[in-house]
């Protein structure tokens, strides 16, 4: 394997034409925040570190263009600095712009969607080492399906994200039973911008957040307050509980009624990636499934009941957030209203069986696994949950015949 590190489209193009002529096969890696091996490679490895920063900022339009290689981050700070931001967003922010929005990276919310769907262009390098300008206008079929490409497709250079002048907004945590939860999920997702809940299993306990547009005035987290909240109680303590649950984890229930008392109602003000991100410092290894919105209650009140009835012991909190349906071919709300459920284990905790018993019930459902995280489906499966799966394999066939682009994780969820 060799490593390269472009520093231009140009030279990416020339990297990906030289490997044609060596008959290998490329891949880019971005922060490595996934859990699969989508970016692995026998062959030459990209690291796009040097395809960062802002390429321009249109106002006419209200797009900015971003070097692929660029981490959130640094355009969500960039954004603010010009008065600007996206609309919406994950929680976590240091993944590359390119590996987030290949991978489907998305946050919560009513009305806006994941990452993928603000994008109204992008710049491609394909097999054959050309170099594609992609939007509505301009070679629209490999826009359409590019955005959500799993590397699949070719190498993203530069994406045109759509922003806006940016705003507050007032975030709402709040404690709330899991019975309240499920019973009020409808109406908590119809009254609210962006709704998310965690569940702490073994307990009766949730923790919501409301995060809905806000005329202001800003009130951001006290500096103490918000370190002992986000930083002591859900980092610091919450990772030495995790390492002793996994140390003991007969204890873990204990611990998770604890923990999730822990955490008290708060209300903030400020601007979108300072109430949409956190810092996660507590390693976990996550497996996230995309359900149909009206299987969300039931889904998840299955899930509690296998905990109960089980052995497990979880020590990580599950995740539930919604996006609205989008016309991406292999994004995982493609079609269809959805809520994501998502799990998590301590990283060094065995994972097979929770894991495989929460694949059981998502699956049950028609769930789409979140292409970066942790799941056991192939390509007979999804092809059957993605309506128009055989849309993306044959743009995938015409781009890219020789699997320039391909490895063993791509066989598997894309087919040969």
């Amino acid at each position: 394997m060799r490593e390269e590190s472009p520093a231009t489209a140009e030279e990416l193009a020339e990297v990906v034409r030289r490997a044609a002529e060596d008959g290998l096969r490329v891949k880019t890696v971005g922060t490595g925040h996934s859990f699969t091996a989508i970016a692995a490679t026998d062959g030459v490895l990209v690291r796009p570190d040097l395809l960062t920063g802002i390429r321009r900022v249109d106002r006419e339009s209200m797009t900015v263009t971003v070097e692929s290689g660029t981490p959130l981050k640094r355009l969500n700070l960039a954004l603010a600095r010009e008065g600007l931001s996206l609309t919406n967003m994950g929680d976590i922010m240091e993944q590359t712009v390119a590996g987030a929005v290949s991978t489907g990276t998305h946050g919560t919310g009513r009305d806006s969607a994941s990452i993928a769907a603000q994008i109204r262009g992008l710049e491609l390098v394909t097999a054959d080492g050309r170099l594609l300008t992609c939007s509505e206008k301009e070679n629209p079929e490999i826009f359409a399906a590019a955005r959500v490409g799993l590397g699949a497709l070719g190498v993203i250079t530069a994406i045109t994200f759509a922003v806006e002048p940016v705003f507050l907004l007032t975030a709402r945590e709040e404690p709330m039973s899991f019975d309240r939860v499920t019973a009020e999920f409808d109406a908590l997702y119809a009254e609210n911008e962006h709704f998310e809940f965690y569940w702490f299993p073994h307990t009766d306990n949730c923790n919501t957040k409301r995060n809905n547009r806000s005329a202001g005035p800003a009130a951001p987290l006290g500096r103490v307050g918000g370190w002992i909240e986000d930083e002591l109680l859900s980092n610091g303590i919450f990772q030495l509980a995790c390492s002793l649950g996994r140390a003991v984890p007969p204890v873990i229930p204990a611990l998770a009624r604890v923990s999730s008392r822990a955490l008290s109602a708060r209300t903030y003000t400020d601007i979108p990636y300072k109430v949409f991100t956190s810092p996660r410092r507590v390693r976990f290894l996550e497996m996230e499934y995309a359900l149909p919105r009206e299987a969300a209650v039931p889904a998840l009140r299955e899930l509690k009941a296998m905990i109960e009835r089980s052995p497990l012991k979880v020590s990580f909190p599950v995740e539930v957030r919604t996006a609205p349906a989008d016309d991406i071919a292999l994004s995982t709300a493609s079609g269809r209203e959805t809520v994501y459920i998502a799990v998590h284990l301590y990283k060094g905790t065995p994972h097979r069986g929770y894991f495989t018993a929460v694949e059981r019930l998502m699956t049950a459902h028609g769930g789409r696994p979140h292409w970066g995280k942790i799941h056991t489906r192939d390509a007979a499966y999804l092809s059957g949950v993605y309506p128009r799966f055989a849309e993306f394999t044959a743009l995938r066939d015409r781009l890219d015949p020789e699997r320039r682009f391909g490895n063993d994780h791509l066989r598997r969820v894309l087919g040969d």
